[in-house]
């Protein structure tokens, strides 16, 4: 036995090697994006029907073996039907693994600091007055086909702008506001629903519409609800509530800045001289 063992050893290749190593990272890379989503589900059961067919095959249930070779070919199809968003989301992710939009490239470390606080003291006001406000970040994933739903503002982010388009009284309030780069792009702009029912019976479409545009899309969703003036953010089909105005500050610039010696200086600029005024 140790005799085929030392055999088994010496015949493994490099490439085999990194073969394993790169099967086993798709593994874990794909666990990684169902994980908390409707495909945890799927997943659980396609596992046992593969465990059950090998069974099959190792104890020659022939019957049962080609039962479950026509479920696996007609299964699949059916998968790629009913998870379209969840597969959208992930082969989104790995396209722009280690890409920066070239939005925010551009912009300067000035530029971002202003957009930042100008976006913070808005929430903040919004929060004050339990306003109820949908603030979407583009990022990689354009999101033409949900600006083309609202209006075309194409304006300088401000304070008393947004205040403005969130006015229960103004034709543009009921809807989202989508940012690109440090301009307000456009506004009530209509968002697709999450049909999870893990997000809480007790939220409205507000926070539905702000986690399901972060399911189909990298979009950083800010939500305030009307009724308790909680802020709440939709991330990567995730939905972070209860959030003080200082964790939102930080997760603005880790949308904005994403290299880490830029980040901690201008955190340590910001807490040492406060909010800036518009």
């Amino acid at each position: 036995m140790i005799n085929n063992l030392t055999n088994l050893l010496l015949s493994i290749r490099i490439t085999d090697v990194i073969d394993i190593v790169i099967v086993a990272y798709i593994f874990y890379a794909l666990l990684g994006m169902i994980k908390e989503t409707r495909a945890q589900q799927l997943f659980r059961g396609v596992l046992l029907i593969v465990v059950v067919f090998l069974a099959s095959e190792l104890f020659d249930l022939s019957l049962l073996n080609w039962l479950l070779t026509r479920l696996i070919t007609v299964g699949l199809i059916g998968v790629i039907i009913l998870f379209q968003p969840e597969i959208r989301r992930g082969l989104e992710q790995i396209g722009r693994r280690g890409i920066l939009t070239s939005t925010f490239r551009d912009i300067g470390r000035e530029e971002i600091y202003a957009t930042v606080h100008k976006l913070v003291d808005a929430i903040d006001d919004f929060s004050s007055t339990r306003t109820g406000a949908l603030i979407a970040i583009e990022r990689e994933t354009m999101l033409n086909d949900i600006i083309e739903t609202g209006v075309i503002v194409d304006a300088e982010i401000s304070v008393r702008l947004l205040g403005n388009l969130f006015y229960e009284g103004s034709p543009l309030h009921d809807g989202a506001v989508i940012i690109r780069g440090v301009r307000i792009h456009a506004a009530s702009c209509v968002l697709p629903l999450t049909n999870r029912a893990s997000i809480g019976k007790n939220l409205g479409t507000r926070h539905r519409a702000g986690v399901g545009l972060s399911e189909v899309s990298d979009a950083f969703v800010i939500i305030v609800s009307e009724e308790t003036g909680a802020i709440s953010v939709a991330r990567n089909g995730t939905l972070r509530r209860f959030l003080d105005l200082k964790t939102l500050e930080k997760m603005l610039l880790d949308i904005y800045l994403p290299s880490g010696d830029e980040k901690e200086n201008l955190i340590t600029r910001i807490t040492k001289g406060g909010k800036k005024g518009e």
